[in-house]
């Protein structure tokens, strides 16, 4: 008897599924180093035993009791678009898929608020706030393949947090159930209330404390104006030090982004091509990416040619900035901001970068396939710091990761006190027999020094991605045993039998993805 038929005879009205097909499809998400795996032949270093889903919290709670009772873990599942590590289920695992619910379950004009369950999808779920007048305020670049209980269990951040904030400053009450099988409606006290909240607990806790199964949102109006404008700068400190003083001033922009020289060169240059536009012939585009691969294996001289010698000819850094609201406020403090911004040294260049950044605002992520298939690999970090130890945290994890692989940067959220700097970063290892192996120890090189480097200068290692296995091993530092220890008590207290997610978030005391033993394996059934 395999494990989808216990469910299912268990709890009978439950779908379950232990096709291959199926296990292979949940057995990850989109954490790049996987992509080095499966381009080498191993799509899935263990597969869990079935994959469900529910399509009621009692659904939920039902299964969890079942799995509590016979020590099955569970992963729970959103739509499968985070990139660090945070879906990797072990064999015998069952997967939660939520997708089934997405309910709206009440929705309240005088709060506003919205109540909904965790597996609507971003987009519709934006849409028909939308058409009710109102705004969530949350767009991540994965808007199109996320979900909201994927946005809470990852504390996300998205585009316009400049001005509606990141996940947290949305959530007023979530519904959970805990790794025993309950179900907690736990709510985030304001001004009214002098209790404590277990929200916060509960927000980014990647799967690992129970099964957010619904949520109430607060919403804000529509925005029914809103204002473009691109600037350049000097350089990328003069940027970030306009960006600040603008925040600081009391502007609320709800998109704020610099881009380094480099970063800005192709920003200027345009995003994804439409289908069609590629006419390269297939030997010309091996050539190049030979070429490209080649490159990327020296990457320390790449990266002292773009900040030396090359850097006057890319142009500067580009900042560009949106505002929205209500009739001609957006205007008013555009017009703010341009001072500011030129008082800072800026050039300012119309409306034409912001809207065109608009236009392709969800494209970026489809550009990562050709590169691994051209034998390389990318990815990005990002980190955040206060305003006074934003320099450090720049040179830093730049210099650390510019030793591994060529780096490009970006402030993607500022705040008045802080911002993040999200780091994207390509790497080759050459070819050879191992080839694969080759880049996975460039790319975990890379990836450790970034993290120590993000601690040393007083930075945090996780914005809006999560933490996953990816980051799980900079946790320590940053937390430091009283921070590892509270987590663990957390999860004892949520999660009393261990089922939840394990080896997710917090460091586990078993191989993890870097080390050789876990390196994943070939498919089998």
């Amino acid at each position: 008897m395999t494990l989808a038929a216990d469910l299912v005879r268990a709890l009978p009205g439950l779908r379950a599924s232990d096709d291959l097909a199926e296990r292979v499809s949940y057995a990850r998400d989109l954490w790049p180093r996987h992509h080095l795996s499966v381009r080498a032949g191993n799509v899935a270093r263990a597969m869990p035993g079935c994959v469900v889903w529910p399509q009621t919290t009692e659904d939920v709670a039902r299964l969890i009791t079942f799995c509590a009772k016979e020590g099955v873990p569970v992963v729970p599942f959103g739509a499968g678009s985070g990139v660090c590590a945070g879906i990797l289920p072990e064999k015998g695992a069952v997967v939660l898929d939520l997708k089934r619910m997405a309910k709206l379950r009440a929705f309240d004009v005088a709060r506003p608020t919205v109540t909904v369950e965790a597996g609507y999808m971003g987009v519709p779920f934006e849409e028909e706030m939308n058409r009710r007048g109102f705004t969530l305020g949350h767009f991540p670049s994965s808007i199109l393949c996320s979900t909201v209980g994927g946005w809470i269990a990852a504390r996300g951040a998205g585009q316009c947090s400049g001005k509606y904030g990141k996940i947290e400053d949305m959530v007023a009450d979530v519904e959970l159930v805990t790794g025993e099988g309950k179900v907690r409606l736990l709510h985030h006290r304001t001004s009214e209330s002098g209790l404590p909240s277990l929200v916060p607990f509960v927000i980014g806790s990647e799967g690992t404390l129970g099964v957010i199964t619904a949520a109430t949102l607060r919403l804000q109006r529509a925005p029914t104006a809103r204002s473009y404008a691109g600037y350049t700068f000097p350089s990328t400190e003069a940027g970030w030090e306009a960006m600040r003083a603008a925040f600081q001033a009391g502007l609320r922009p709800a998109v704020a982004r610099l881009y380094d020289p480099f970063d800005a060169m192709l920003a200027r240059m345009g995003s994804v091509k439409k289908h069609g536009d590629v006419k390269k012939s297939g030997k010309n585009r091996a050539v190049g990416e030979a070429l490209l691969r080649n490159a990327l294996f020296g990457p320390k001289l790449l990266n002292e040619l773009v900040d030396g010698p090359a850097s006057p000819l890319l142009g500067g850094a580009l900042v560009i900035v949106i505002f929205e609201g209500e009739g001609q406020t957006p205007t008013t403090e555009a017009e703010e901001c341009q001072r500011i911004f030129e008082r800072g040294g800026a050039t300012h260049l119309g409306e034409g970068p912001a809207r065109k950044w608009m236009l392709h605002r969800y494209s970026v992520s489809y550009r990562q396939a050709p590169v691994f298939s051209g034998g390389m690999f990318s990815d990005t970090i990002e980190v955040a710091a206060p305003w006074s130890k934003l320099g450090a945290l720049y040179d830093g994890v730049r210099h650390a990761l510019g030793d591994h692989v060529f780096v490009m940067a970006h402030m993607s959220h500022a705040y008045p006190d802080g911002c993040c700097i999200y780091f994207s970063f390509a790497g080759s290892a050459g070819d050879g027999d191992s080839w694969d192996e080759a880049s996975e120890a460039t790319y975990d090189s890379a990836w450790s020094a970034a993290l120590a480097a993000a601690v040393a200068a007083g930075g945090t290692i996780a914005h809006h991605h999560g933490v996953g296995r990816s980051k799980a091993k900079g946790l320590g530092p940053e937390l430091g045993d009283p921070g590892l220890t509270a987590l663990a008590a957390l999860k004892k207290a949520f999660d009393p039998h261990g089922i939840m997610n394990p080896g997710n978030l917090q460091p586990a005391p078993r191989p993890d993805p870097y080390a050789p033993a876990a390196r994943p394996h070939k498919v089998s059934s």
